[in-house]
């Protein structure tokens, strides 16, 4: 599977995201996985990968394999592209390094879940009401079946696991902390992590305030 390791970007599954590439091998990436199945892996790259980005720097053994979706050429001679996370995989062992990484992976299975169960349902209510709160909060995206090709909403017309993962994907959190969130296998306990994090954040503003007026 051909391997694009980025630094600070983390792909979940049932997630849109948006891509710049910029770097010829990476471009050549993008054209060959437009030639087979539009399949490429997405992976996190590992502290100190600046002293070996032109060679072949380690990365994480988690990351998401993903879609390409759409794909533009931009006039400076660059994909801009649009990709869907699938599924997680763990990256076993390096099968290519030049021109650009490739590995063979396998799939982690999620902990299935049903979105009629009770603790489900209640943890999604949480989880939407605590993402609301959000100061300027964008609309989720996730790919649909409909004729427009996305949903952008709150998550009412997502599946759970679209939903968690929507806002795992879109939360401005440190790639460690994002990375950290995939690795669980319970998408309930994934709903639980996020929405604590999110509550951190939310009550950050208000210690400041607080301090000042002491």
């Amino acid at each position: 599977m051909p391997v694009f390791p980025l630094p600070d970007f983390v792909l979940f599954p049932r997630a849109l995201a948006p891509l710049h590439v910029l770097e010829l091998r990476y471009l050549t990436l993008v054209r060959d996985a437009l030639r087979a199945d539009r399949l490429i892996a997405l992976a996190l790259l590992k502290p100190g990968w600046e002293r070996d980005y032109r060679g072949s720097p380690a990365f994480y053994p988690i990351g998401c394999l993903a879609r390409v979706e759409r794909v533009t050429w931009q006039l400076d001679d660059c994909y801009s592209l649009w990709v869907t996370g699938l599924t997680r995989v763990r990256f076993e062992r390096l099968t290519r390094e030049f021109p650009y990484p490739a590995a063979s992976v396998a799939v982690i299975p999620q902990e299935p879940l049903s979105d009629d169960d009770p603790l489900v349902q209640l943890e999604r209510q949480a989880l939407d009401e605590t993402y609301a709160r959000i100061p300027g909060a964008e609309a989720l995206k996730s790919p649909t079946d409909r004729s427009d090709g996305w949903v952008l909403d709150r998550g009412a017309s997502l599946s759970f696991e679209a939903f968690v993962n929507a806002v795992c994907a879109q939360l401005a959190l440190d790639p460690a902390e994002k990375l950290e969130l995939l690795e669980l296998d319970s998408i309930l306990e994934r709903a639980r992590r996020v929405r604590e994090r999110i509550e951190l954040k939310l009550r950050r503003p208000m210690r400041r305030e607080g301090g000042e007026r002491n």
